[in-house]
């Protein structure tokens, strides 16, 4: 175990083995920190989180001469309230704020500059990318893909595998990156795919779905392209 001799860790933290805290870290009281955990400089960890093994909280972002969008510098430390649970095998970014209560399962990945409502749930091995809000009492579910720039308002349900893109283009320099917005209330089936569009509030995208255009408020569309029923 190393902890850095200026961090601040509360009353009735709970430490598993080979744990690193960095400088600047603040736990609160009554967090439990699986084994083999690393907690990067500056993250503030709030009262009764619970952290499985082998996780890296606050992480910064690497970046190489052919990336287009580079991450941002000097990112402030990650923020987490109380009564977060992630699992194991987590990587948590630096620079994003995850809201009380939250649920975060195994092998998820949760990039930098993201901000998640409280009661929210994100299950195994979903991937949050960069400029992502994430409302309140939101579920994602099982190995969806969130791409940069995408706006997820509160109590949205979004199914497995689901699928995002912020970039109509595909890389060719064209235009401007902006991800799905998602707005309150919507459903959006297992493995549907989202180009850069609106999904209206309490409307419901079928599963296996392909959206390519906007889709109006409490409207159902289902098929590849995506149609109103």
């Amino acid at each position: 175990m190393s902890i850095h001799e200026r961090a601040r860790i509360g009353q009735d933290v709970e430490l598993g083995e080979y744990v690193v805290v960095e400088e600047g870290v603040v736990i609160g009281n009554q967090v439990t920190i699986g084994h083999h955990c690393v907690i990067k400089a500056g993250t503030q960890i709030g009262d009764r989180t619970v952290i499985g093994d082998l996780t890296i909280l606050g992480k910064k972002p690497g970046a190489n001469r052919k990336m287009a969008r580079k991450p941002a510098k000097d990112l402030p430390a990650l923020f987490i309230e109380a009564d977060v649970r992630i699992g194991s095998q987590v990587t948590v970014y630096a620079g994003s704020v995850i809201g009380s209560g939250v649920l975060i399962a195994d092998h998820a990945s949760i990039r930098e500059q993201i901000v998640i409502g409280q009661d929210t749930i994100l299950g195994r091995n979903v991937m949050v990318e960069p400029n992502t809000t994430i409302g309140s009492e939101t579920t994602i579910q099982t190995g969806s893909y969130i791409t940069a720039d995408t706006v997820i308002e509160d109590q949205v349900f979004i199914g497995p595998c689901c699928s995002m893109s912020n970039d109509k283009y595909m890389a060719s320099g064209k235009g401007h990156h902006r991800g799905p917005r998602i707005r309150r209330g919507a459903r959006i089936g297992n493995n549907a795919s989202l180009l850069p569009i609106e999904i209206g509030s309490q409307a419901v995208v079928g599963a296996g779905a392909v959206v390519t255009k906007d889709v109006l408020p409490g409207a159902t569309v289902v098929g590849n392209p995506a149609r109103q029923r």
